[in-house]
């Protein structure tokens, strides 16, 4: 029997993978659509569907459990704000992946994941606010 292969190990140790998916979970909250290899996208897809899950309970211990899991503030902090009542109708799905070609250095195949039903505007929202504040500093 094949016990124990409920997840994608992606070639690395539990600390880097969990690591890399708490960076990934926080981008995607950030933009609300990223580009990475297709079973990174699958793997991420059940991830953040937990985390959305629980910005839809709104509870101090669910805000607890998410700040464990994604380690920036101001990830937890949308999540809870923005995509928790965004969401609060929906019974799951709350991303999609959708393939897009392969990666030309290694043919790797890459996806997109993206929230349903996401603010098109979020994506580079915070570069843009950053390259204003520096504008207007040298002004």
């Amino acid at each position: 029997m094949k016990h124990g292969s409920g997840y994608r190990k992606l070639n690395r140790t539990h600390e880097h993978r969990k690591a890399l998916f708490a960076n990934m979970a926080g981008s995607l909250i950030e933009h609300e659509q990223i580009k990475t290899t297709l079973p990174k996208a699958k793997e991420l897809k059940r991830i953040i569907d937990k985390l959305i899950t629980l910005g839809k309970r709104g509870d101090l211990h669910a805000r607890r459990q998410a700040a464990a899991a994604l380690k920036q503030d101001m990830h937890v902090k949308k999540l809870f704000d923005t995509l928790g009542p965004r969401y609060q109708e929906r019974q799951g799905g709350y991303c999609r992946v959708l393939k897009a070609g392969f990666r030309y250095g290694d043919m790797a195949p890459m996806a997109i994941i993206e929230l349903v039903e996401r603010d098109a505007s979020a994506k580079g929202a915070a570069d843009r606010a950053r390259l204003e504040a520096e504008d207007a500093q040298e002004a």
